[in-house]
């Protein structure tokens, strides 16, 4: 998939590990671009050239059969929540009384999935309850309520997700080259 994002020009994405895998991480040397496992990070490390760095573990969650069960909570004071859609995909931000980006998330819903993406909240933000605000306004954007809700959680956002109603599917990891 080509994300052209500052970060990231590219990723493959792979439900296990296979040939393909290890084919696309011995053809691509270029940096910016990803390869994602629904597996471990020493699953991904071995089927990688020495060249691949590797993030940390994360998590592969879909949300409780009726849906995440996140508290609606309110947009704190002098927050400014802006909503933008283009195509299948939302993108959700709070803007700081100051203008600086509090916190930000995407979603999108294709081939009978909504599937959560980005979801970040800036450190000095924590704490406030945004997270759940970018998320319950993302998931407003849903339309087939059949869709299975799908994310990637970090360590961290783990136990956040745990505690809203989601449940892990399969360790996640990531590999990139620097540069």
């Amino acid at each position: 998939m080509d994300t052209n994002l500052l970060n990231e020009t590219r990723r493959w994405v792979f439900s296990e590990r296979c040939a393909g895998l290890e084919e696309v991480g011995r053809e691509v040397v270029l940096p910016r671009h990803f390869i994602k496992l629904c597996g471990t990070v020493s699953a991904l490390k071995a089927a990688l050239p020495p060249a691949w760095h590797l993030e940390p573990q994360s998590y592969f969650m879909m949300a409780a059969a009726d849906g995440h069960r996140a508290a609606t909570r309110l947009l704190p004071e002098g927050y400014e929540l802006r909503c933008d859609r283009n195509g299948s995909t939302t993108t959700a931000r709070i803007i700081t009384p100051d203008g600086g980006l509090a916190a930000s998330g995407h979603a999108t819903e294709a081939v009978g999935v909504f599937i959560y993406d980005r979801i970040v909240t800036a450190p000095e933000h924590q704490r406030k309850g945004l997270g759940n605000v970018i998320m319950n306004v993302l998931k407003g954007q849903r339309q087939s309520k059949n869709a299975p809700e799908l994310l990637v959680a970090t360590e961290e956002g783990r136990g956040l997700y745990v505690s809203m109603g989601w449940r892990i599917i399969s360790p996640f990891s990531t590999a990139f080259i620097p540069g």
